[in-house]
């Protein structure tokens, strides 16, 4: 016992010592202030400096970790809440529907690939709740109203994954003209209005027209021939190659591949996808003024015609249409869009829609914008002929039940008041003419209020 005790009082002498040696080293290395080494005692290390205001400021500016992790991160969010009433035109439930939609998107930057280039992921969360109106004759533009958003029930305000994609850009050699090109891949669940027919002031429901026919090009939309999901989103991947021909002058050609019908839910696979080829010019083509000029074809394996609804069997349609924007005058901007169908059992095979946006700077309102739309859906030869006495379901009734002529007509006009950078209020009327290429069914007349707050 005696000896363990001995060889602890050794050990913590030899602490001690240990100590002092260190104590003397850190003071000998350590820097002195002129007042410090001014009055240290000969032979005594100087005490070192104690951190600076200067330094202490800069140490706290550090970025964390977390910090670090979100540099480059950008979030975009918005809540669009619509009240829209039919005025006239029987609907299959109350007059007055009420619903809302929530968005958000993330991006985040991802390191360079071979060090050049640039990679991102992107992220689209989407709720909602309402259906919005539904009439007793069906419109070929799916909806007056493009901002519902709904699950199953009334009461399910679930989140879905909307879009989740991967992107990579890679800068090309400059050409002899000085044109910088450049190759982009994008791959995952995307929403392909995105990167083709986009439109600068016909694109957007919860910005612009509410009515689908006027948000994107209506056979691709409204007829079903890009083949989305339940929400119009769906797997794929897209390859662009643009051009900067000069400052103000710019090509783009991209080319998306899309799982279509059972794969756009991923129960499928590519076996018979969407595909869609576009051509897009942007420049200034009128009076130096801006403009853009889009020009696509598809094709759909896997589309599911008028009159085979109630089954399993797909077919092929295809189809062209072009997507244009120009500004005309420092606040008057002018859109068009046109697509045809070349096969397909399609209910409608032309689609031609037009109108304009006018910026409020003539009535000191210049962040307010007026907008008006006219939209032309001809109902297709095939249709014409099958429709009045289609049993595809095979329950002994005509699934149509009446003789479509010539075509839908839709007018929308709205205002669009920008209470400040975040709210924007706007009111909203709509006119269906002959829905659905029914000359016996009543034409729609529907008000609407919407609201969105967004940053």
């Amino acid at each position: 016992m005696e000896q363990l005790l001995q060889r602890m009082e050794q050990l913590e002498a030899a602490n001690k010592r240990l100590a002092s040696q260190l104590e003397q080293v850190s003071g000998a290395n350590a820097p002195a202030s002129g007042a410090q080494a001014q009055q240290a005692a000969p032979g005594h290390p100087a005490a070192p400096d104690a951190p600076t205001g200067a330094a202490q400021a800069a140490s706290s500016q550090q970025p964390s970790r977390l910090e670090k992790a979100l540099e480059g991160v950008t979030v975009g969010a918005s809540v669009a809440m619509v009240s829209q009433s039919a005025q006239r035109g029987l609907t299959q439930g109350d007059k007055s529907q009420l619903n809302y939609r929530a968005d958000v998107e993330v991006e985040v930057p991802l390191a360079k690939v071979a060090e050049v280039g640039d990679s991102k992921l992107f992220f689209h969360l989407r709720a909602g709740q309402g259906a919005g109106l539904e009439f007793v004759s069906p419109t070929l533009t799916a909806t007056p109203n493009s901002t519902a958003f709904f699950l199953q029930g009334g009461d399910d305000s679930a989140t879905i994954i909307g879009q989740a994609w991967y992107q990579l850009s890679h800068p090309l050699a400059p050409s002899a003209s000085g044109a910088a090109p450049s190759i982009e891949a994008t791959l995952g669940k995307i929403d392909l209005f995105g990167f083709f027919d986009q439109n600068e002031i016909a694109d957007s429901e919860t910005d612009a027209f509410l009515n689908n026919v006027f948000v994107h090009n209506p056979l691709l939309d409204s007829g079903g021939a890009i083949g989305g999901d339940s929400y119009g989103f769906q797997p794929g991947v897209i390859a662009s190659y643009a051009s900067d021909v000069s400052e103000n002058n710019h090509w783009k050609a991209s080319l998306g591949v899309f799982a279509s019908g059972a794969g756009a839910g991923f129960n499928s696979s590519f076996s018979q996808p969407f595909a869609i080829g576009q051509l897009a010019y942007s420049g200034t083509v009128l009076k130096d003024r801006p403009g853009n000029y889009r020009l696509y074809a598809w094709t759909n394996g896997s589309f599911v015609p008028y009159n085979n609804e109630a089954a399993t069997a797909t077919g092929r349609t295809t189809g062209i249409g072009l997507s244009i924007d120009q500004v005309v005058t420092e606040s008057l901007t002018v859109f068009t869009r046109y697509g045809h169908a070349f096969s397909g059992d399609v209910r409608f095979n032309n689609a031609f829609t037009f109108g304009a946006q006018l910026a409020g700077l003539r009535w000191g309102r210049q962040d307010d914008r007026v907008g008006l739309a006219f939209g032309w859906l001809d109902t297709s030869p095939g249709f014409r002929a099958a429709a009045p006495t289609m049993d595809a379901d095979g329950d002994g009734v005509s699934d149509f039940g009446y003789s479509p002529t010539g075509a839908e007509k839709d007018i929308e006009l709205y205002y669009a008041w920008q209470i400040n950078p975040n709210l924007q209020i706007s009111p909203n009327l709509q006119w269906i003419i002959q829905p659905g290429g029914d000359p016996g069914a009543q034409n729609i007349w529907a008000i609407g209020l919407r609201a969105v707050a967004g940053f």
